[in-house]
């Protein structure tokens, strides 16, 4: 069966992939975009501009302060989600090594019902009434990677000691290409990154449905090959 087009919700029987955690089976895809058909499927939140479009089958995002892109669908658990990213540094005006961010299973406190019901900017802060998981890959100019669970609360978000790398090998390497994987399987929250599990928790009150976004601030990226696929557990 041929990739599904990036305006078709939906479900296909591509071949799926292995997956990172093998409790599980990967089934159906559920959402793919390959960025053929512009940012249709697509809402952008800008602090201050930017150039975020559609070329040669990826999304590039090119800003020069906060920025969040949220997929309009709401998607529900089980699931994976994956997509190709590079952050790039090639002299351009925003090429600002940092931020290679994602929020999922986002809901907004406000307006609980409409994501899209509540004001947002662009700018970070107005993301703290979140209900949602985040991961900041290389955030704070490529010296922190962290997770976090938003609560919904302003000024609040709380950050776990053990969610709080500083380490070299969890920044971003610039201009190279690499595989991003979060599963969302009731209660188990993981994120990954190629071959690596970076993040993993057991949340007893999880985020179950929501809405996916990249987020960064700063910065030039190029995300391509998204994905969202039915999980299956098949072990304990």
């Amino acid at each position: 069966m041929p990739i599904m087009s990036s305006c078709m919700m939906t479900t296909s029987r591509l071949a799926a992939p292995d997956s990172p955690d093998p409790r599980f089976a990967v089934g159906d895809v559920i959402f793919a975009d390959d960025f053929k058909g512009g940012l249709s499927n697509w809402v952008v939140e800008l602090e201050q501009g930017g150039n975020v479009q559609v070329s040669d089958g990826a999304m590039d995002i090119d800003v020069p302060a906060g920025c969040t892109v949220w997929l309009k669908r709401p998607l529900a658990g089980p699931l994976m989600i994956e997509y190709d990213a590079v952050v790039i540094s090639a002299g351009g005006r925003n090429d600002r090594v940092s931020d290679l961010n994602c929020f999922w299973m986002a809901t907004d406190a406000r307006s609980p019902n409409d994501l899209f019901a509540a004001h947002r900017s662009g700018k970070f802060s107005d993301y703290d009434q979140l209900l949602a998981y985040y991961v900041g890959l290389g955030g704070n100019g490529n010296t922190t990677t962290r997770f976090r669970r938003y609560i919904g609360q302003q000024n609040n978000r709380p950050l776990l000691p053990e969610h709080d790398l500083r380490d070299p090998p969890h920044m971003i390497a610039a201009n190279v290409s690499q595989r991003l994987r979060i599963i969302a399987a009731g209660n188990l929250i993981q994120f990954y990154r190629d071959d690596e599990r970076i993040f993993a928790m057991r949340d007893p009150s999880p985020y179950t449905r929501g809405h996916f976004a990249f987020r960064t601030v700063s910065n030039h990226m190029r995300v391509s090959h998204f994905r969202v696929r039915r999980l299956r557990r098949i072990a304990s």
